[in-house]
């Protein structure tokens, strides 16, 4: 019904993941699985949508529609057991773009903000931009899982943060965290009356029977201090649209987003992300099964070529999204060196672990959300340099 191992060129189409390997790698002859996209055309209901719009032929200045709203509310009820108010609801292009917008909202130059490391680089550098202070709290492995090292965390929210970033699920660990986690670190969160940024774009995409719980849900105490981002982008593979969802019960915190949103102007939209986006809620539900049961099969084919040929590179399977975490630590290269061996014998585009915190030096980041055929080259391809 779904072709997800259609080869589809992208080259030559603007794509910062194809078009951009001379300037990120110095060398446009490798394989790209670095940037978080898929190369999966998106739903029918989405290229449909996009066709019958383009058919139009006007693409004047626009606004998310209440139909698209609702279809965002119906989509996180049934996914996600969350029952949001459609006066919850505002807008911003991209999660990235969100980020900015919150710290400016909630906190004033030189607070603290909290984020867990490894993590997204632009948590990182989008804090420092913003002139807050960025404290780190590591997450710690064991027994093949990421977990919360609760003494640290608490530590550091004691001191004075103003504004806590959580990445959930996690990017790059594909941790989906558990109620009673999520429950843990907004308790914490709301004893020392810290505000948080929830980043959920991956929440769609969990694998392997897991279950994503959406922080907000977890209690009302919670959902007051906490503004939520989502989008259909990462799910329905339409990142370029540039439209996310912010949501948040606490009107004060709603409040605070939307006067910074719109002062910078970015209220109103893309008019082809908010077309796709109520398309994509509307009329992806099935693609979306079938995209799962397809990346789940990319991560056990990784998992199991990694233990019987390259059992060096270690890897933390997923809970959730295309991400895969890879330790290189066991192969006897320093990171430079890895990183020389990925691009120059390799020919391999991932990204460097170390962007995502010092805690990421010896680690890469592979994704494998792409036809088989090219996860299967690009585990050769890694094979040949270690």
């Amino acid at each position: 019904m779904y072709n997800f191992d259609k080869i589809i060129d992208r080259q030559g189409t603007s794509c910062v993941k194809y078009d951009l390997r001379k300037e990120v790698f110095g060398t446009e002859d490798l394989l790209p699985m670095w940037v978080a996209d898929m190369d999966f055309q998106s739903p029918p209901a989405v290229t449909e949508a996009a066709r019958r719009l383009s058919e139009h032929g006007v693409f004047g200045y626009t606004f998310r529609s209440e139909s698209s709203k609702e279809a965002f509310i119906s989509w996180v009820a049934k996914m996600h057991n969350w029952d949001v108010k459609i006066e919850w609801i505002t807008s911003s292009p991209g999660i990235v773009a969100a980020l900015p917008i919150a710290i400016r909202a909630f906190t004033e130059k030189g607070d603290k903000v909290l984020i867990q490391t490894p993590v997204y680089p632009p948590f990182h550098s989008i804090v420092k931009e913003q002139k807050r202070e960025l404290l780190c709290s590591p997450l710690y492995q064991k027994d093949g899982q990421y977990y919360v090292d609760w003494d640290d965390f608490e530590a550091k929210l004691k001191s004075g943060v103003k504004l806590f970033i959580l990445c959930n699920s996690h990017n790059p660990l594909g941790r989906a965290w558990s109620r009673e986690e999520l429950k843990q670190m907004g308790d914490l969160c709301c004893k020392y009356g810290v505000k948080i940024f929830s980043d959920e774009i991956h929440s769609d995409l969990a694998l392997f029977g897991n279950k994503h719980t959406v922080l907000a849900s977890v209690s009302e105490e919670i959902a007051q201090i906490t503004i939520t981002g989502m989008a259909p982008s990462k799910t329905f593979n339409i990142a370029g649209m540039l439209n996310s969802v912010i949501v948040s019960s606490s009107r004060e915190l709603l409040g605070a987003f939307n006067k910074e949103l719109t002062s910078l102007h970015l209220d109103l939209g893309n008019i082809f992300g908010h077309i796709t986006m109520e398309a994509a809620y509307k009329g992806g539900e099935d693609w979306l099964s079938h995209l799962i049961k397809y990346l789940e099969g990319n991560v056990n084919y990784v998992y199991d070529f990694l233990n019987k040929e390259l059992p060096a590179v270690k890897m933390v399977k997923p809970q959730s999204s295309f991400l895969l975490w890879l330790d290189f630590r066991a192969t006897g290269y320093t990171h430079d060196e890895v990183s020389e061996r990925l691009i120059k014998v390799a020919k391999l585009g991932l990204n460097d672990g170390a962007q995502f915190g010092t805690e990421g030096i010896g680690f890469r980041r592979m994704n494998i959300g792409a036809p088989l055929s090219v996860v299967r080259e690009g585990m050769e391809r890694l094979k040949s340099a270690f």
